[in-house]
């Protein structure tokens, strides 16, 4: 209970009509302190948390690209492990070695920022210089 209210009903005094509004004024005030608080600290938290996400995002496909491009080479969708749930369909090699495929795949992947999984080789052609 509001301590004003309470010294007044101890002292049994009545509360005028403007204390009381005063009274529910200063409660107002204090649950909007209140959720304006927490408004903040959820947004600093989230942004916190979204930059230590995409910190953590950025590093790992850098590292692990160059492993991974070599076996999504060209492996046909049936030829694929069956504990493979996701498969991007095949790659078509025109005048390239794998090894080479392998390499333009992780290079794609590391200049442009997304996730090697996330991208989809249709097919590599290589060009040859006149």
């Amino acid at each position: 209970m509001n301590p004003v209210v309470q010294l007044a009903i101890e002292r049994g005094q009545q509360l005028t009509m403007g204390e009381m509004l005063l009274n529910a004024g200063i409660v107002i005030l204090v649950v909007f302190a209140v959720l304006l608080l927490m408004y903040i600290l959820i947004s600093i938290s989230g942004k916190i948390i979204q930059a230590i996400t995409k910190a953590g995002t950025k590093e790992e496909p850098a590292k692990a690209a160059p492993a991974a491009a070599a076996p999504a080479t060209a492996v046909p969708a049936a030829a694929a492990a069956p504990e493979e749930i996701f498969s991007s369909g095949s790659l078509k090699l025109k005048n390239c070695d794998e090894k080479t495929a392998a390499m333009i795949m992780a290079i794609v992947a590391d200049s442009t920022g997304i996730p090697l999984e996330e991208l989809v080789f249709k097919s590599i052609k290589l060009v040859e210089k006149k």
